[in-house]
């Protein structure tokens, strides 16, 4: 009897051992942002196990636009939440690919790509990582394993065009893209669609500045257009586009002509002031981001997906502080062609 006592304590040790080591186990797996429901999530798996990555076009996480609104949201996340986030920055275009691939072997649940630029990089670490979840902002990309995300940038921007058409006191104002592709068209054409509805005697003048994260040359921008008369400038061009901030900050401190600039992407009155925001063309790439992201979390998440953001889904708009400066009567003039966007009425150019 004490022989079988002996054998029964030795076995129950035995098994004890075995349940330390699988808690311990699942505890380093936690730590390592991995979940009993693998990289998809689920309801195994605690908010706060989920780890979420940022990956940056070149102009920056803290380009006071989309970038910033996108590490924003994810910030908000990880609060709400208790998930880890993290963003890597690229300075090239070189950089996206291991910085994806960095997120990916570090068993992310999810790692966001953000900006169109991202397109290709998304596409072949998608491509070599089935299992692994990615997202991307402004680019469609066809794989079975990433939500893409796009907006329709042209009916956001077609609004600001009605306000600077009906403020401009030269007949002429100015965009400035950062670099030529799709998106930024949608900018370039839906802002002059606008102009050209309320104002068809205003000469809208088109610039690229071939950078998103060169400041200076959007000053420089700036400079040369708003001493041709250009009252107002839209830039549509992440980092770049401070710079044109800065240029009519400085003409407006030193007297003169009244100019302005037309914020993108958020309302970039809370970083300018409204002494120089004439309105901002809002781009709810926070609320995109987030939405996507607790569909990870809620285990919902659908690679394979394309998102179209535009005005009937609030995914485009005006900032809020516009009426700090446009009359009412612009933001009723705003809200009646928005409503015909909506409904159809009016059809907003796109190339």
């Amino acid at each position: 009897m004490k022989k079988v006592f002996k054998l029964s304590l030795v076995m129950l040790l035995a098994f004890t051992v075995v349940l330390a080591g699988c808690g311990n186990n699942n505890a380093k797996n936690a730590a390592n942002g991995e979940t009993n429901a693998g990289t998809n999530g689920g309801t195994n798996a605690a908010k706060s196990d989920f780890k979420f990555g940022m990956v940056t076009d070149i102009g920056g996480v803290n380009d006071k636009s989309f970038n910033q609104s996108a590490w924003e949201a994810l910030q908000a996340l990880e609060k709400e939440t208790g998930s880890s986030v993290k963003y890597l920055q690229s300075k090239s275009n070189a950089d996206y690919e291991p910085n994806l691939n960095q997120f990916v072997k570090d068993g992310y649940n999810l790692t966001w790509g953000i900006g169109f630029d991202l397109g290709d990089a998304i596409k072949k670490v998608a491509g070599e990582n089935a299992n692994a979840n990615l997202a991307i902002i402004d680019s469609v990309v066809d794989a079975p394993n990433v939500a893409s995300v796009t907006f329709s940038e042209n009916e956001g921007s077609f609004l600001v065009g009605v306000v600077a058409g009906l403020t401009t006191k030269t007949n002429k104002v100015a965009f400035i893209g950062g670099m030529e592709s799709p998106v930024i068209k949608r900018f370039e054409v839906g802002f002059k669609a606008g102009v050209t509805a309320v104002n068809p005697d205003a000469k809208v003048t088109i610039t690229y500045a071939g950078a998103y994260d060169k400041p200076d040359t959007g000053k420089s921008l700036a400079a040369t257009l708003y001493n041709d008369g250009n009252d107002i400038i839209f830039p549509a061009a992440g980092a770049t586009g401070n710079g044109v901030f800065n240029e009519a900050k400085s003409r407006n401190k030193a007297g003169g002509a009244k100019v302005w600039v037309i914020g993108v992407d958020k309302d970039q009155s809370i970083e300018f002031g409204t002494d120089v925001t004439l309105t901002s063309m809002i781009k709810r790439v926070d609320e995109a981001v987030k939405k996507v992201s607790k569909e990870v979390i809620d285990g919902t998440f659908k690679g394979g997906t394309t998102t179209v953001l535009g005005l009937k889904d609030n995914g485009v708009g005006i900032s809020d502080t516009s009426k700090v400066n446009v009359s009412e009567e612009i933001l009723a003039k705003v809200e009646d062609y928005k409503k015909q966007i909506i409904d159809g009425t009016i059809k907003v150019p796109t190339e």
